[in-house]
């Protein structure tokens, strides 16, 4: 039988056509992880954790818009309360490969809590009215501060402050691209001689599945 030159000729076609699609398939899903793992690189680079700072850091000398002023020691916060206003600083080590910038905080009476969903809104974070940057590998601070006096939420984190202990600070920071935003929680303890420490508790990721 004589052969269909042209059936074959179309088989041959489709058939180059077929290889042609996997390689470039092949060589696409490649590309595409390379890219992935490219940006994994660039982010890990970038990824800041924050942690209590050691007590062999050096101290940090922090003032607030009112000029007031606190020296915080390694390890360390400091709780200051008064009538009109209420201050809270805490020294912060940042154990991560990439800057930390601060975007919020908040005041847990129970440092044991977790919300059931596992992560947090953002919405519910206090505002900095400061831009804090913490470097790599390098000490830095928190502070915070309560100045609605006669308010509820005033008198609560008073009465926190001063007759609950431990307690906690939860602070809502990201990498310098505004991503990676991770919130740390630091449980506050009072000492005897009435001066404060800090110790890191837990981690959150909000861009990102967190590391458990």
């Amino acid at each position: 039988m004589a052969a269909d030159w042209a059936t074959i000729s179309s088989l041959a076609t489709a058939g180059g056509t077929l290889v042609l699609a996997i390689a470039t398939f092949a060589s696409v899903r490649s590309a595409n992880r390379a890219a992935r793992a490219a940006e994994r690189s660039l982010l890990a680079g970038l990824r800041p954790v924050l942690m209590s700072s050691r007590m062999d850091d050096p101290p940090q000398k922090v003032g607030f818009q009112d000029e007031k002023w606190f020296k915080v020691e390694g390890s360390a916060a400091v709780i200051d309360v008064s009538d009109e206003a209420i201050y809270l600083v805490m020294s912060l080590r940042n154990v991560g490969t990439g800057m930390a910038i601060l975007h919020g905080w908040k005041l847990i009476a129970d440092p044991r809590s977790v919300p059931e969903d596992g992560n947090h809104d953002p919405s519910d974070f206090r505002r900095l009215t400061r831009d804090i940057y913490v470097p790599a590998g390098d000490v830095g601070f928190w502070q915070g501060a309560y100045r609605e006096a006669g308010t509820p939420e005033f008198d609560e984190a008073r009465r926190i402050v001063t007759t609950v202990s431990p307690f906690a600070i939860e602070i809502l920071y990201g990498d310098n691209e505004g991503g990676q935003r991770v919130i740390s929680r630091f449980a506050v303890y009072r000492r005897e001689n009435g001066q404060y420490f800090s110790a890191t508790s837990r981690h959150w990721n909000l861009d990102r599945s967190d590391p458990r």
